[in-house]
């Protein structure tokens, strides 16, 4: 039997490698993890199959696209065998129980998700279809075993009691998670909706910001540190002249700065203010 260290190791390497983008080397993972025997308990704490979904997407190597789509197959039966044992086991305790003369009932059994109030409201049930096809934009869905209905309207039922209605607010912010979430350029944030690192109620109220994946969190970084620099550089020192026409107000007393914003052998960058209005402008 597998152990969780062994897989969660082997998971780490692979989440590594598609992080780099170079899956140079995972072949040699995905044929140690056919090696073991494969457990439930461990496929889900590991979260083993979203990493060896996400070498399949990402490697050119046909020979790790197929092992890769033999061994989620293979762990998608465990899922469904489990689940089918479980149904099979509550019909029969169902059955025991409706002939058993015992007073004494059996616990009943625990459910994953609580029970979601059922909508008669056409716009909230068109709102929870559009939540469910966002979270089943790729396989990732399969791979962890989630129930996306029942997932869609835990969302959509937070953000409606916080809405009271399904106004215009009520559509925008269904609107901003059904992007985000079905975003290509940012799997992560569907991944750990459906994995249950971020819940239905935080993805229910999270801002733009929030959902936005590293690459655009970084790209917005350094466009405010720009604009900050830029701001500065602008009003900070300068030399006054009249060489320059605002196109605001079309005032020529101005100020200007240059700066070498690039190599050396570059034309340097002039940041030019216009004394009168404010506006600001730059050119190389």
């Amino acid at each position: 039997m597998a152990k969780n260290q062994d897989v969660e190791r082997i998971a780490k390497k692979l989440d590594k490698m598609v992080h780099k983008k170079n899956t140079d080397g995972s072949l040699d993972l995905l044929k140690e993890l056919k090696n073991m025997t494969m457990c439930l308990e461990t496929l889900q704490s590991t979260r083993v199959g979203m990493s060896v979904n996400a070498v399949r997407k990402q490697s050119s190597d046909q020979e790790v696209q197929n092992l890769a789509k033999a061994l989620i197959k293979s762990w998608k039966k465990l899922i469904d065998g489990s689940e089918g044992k479980s149904e099979e086991k509550e019909k029969k305790d169902s059955r025991s129980t409706e002939t058993s003369s015992k007073t004494t009932a059996e616990p009943s059994a625990v459910t994953t998700f609580p029970p979601i109030p059922v909508t008669t409201d056409s716009v909230r049930n068109k709102c929870r279809e559009l939540l469910v096809t966002a979270l089943q934009t790729d396989d990732d869905y399969k791979t962890i075993g989630v129930n996306c209905g029942v997932l869609a309207a835990q969302i959509e039922e937070h953000i409606f009691e916080e809405m009271k209605s399904t106004d215009m607010k009520y559509k925008s912010r269904l609107r901003s998670r059904i992007s985000n979430l079905k975003d290509q350029k940012n799997p992560d944030l569907r991944r750990n909706v459906l994995c249950g690192n971020i819940s239905a109620q935080s993805i229910a109220s999270m801002t733009s910001e929030e959902m936005a994946s590293a690459e655009m969190k970084q790209m917005r970084e350094t466009l405010t540190k720009e604009s900050i620099r830029e701001h500065q550089l602008s009003r900070v020192g300068g030399t006054e002249t009249d060489m320059f026409v605002c196109k605001k107000c079309h005032g020529k007393s101005c100020t200007y700065t240059q700066v070498q914003t690039r190599s050396a052998d570059e034309p340097m960058t002039t940041y030019v203010l216009c004394n009168d209005c404010g506006q600001r402008w730059k050119f190389c």
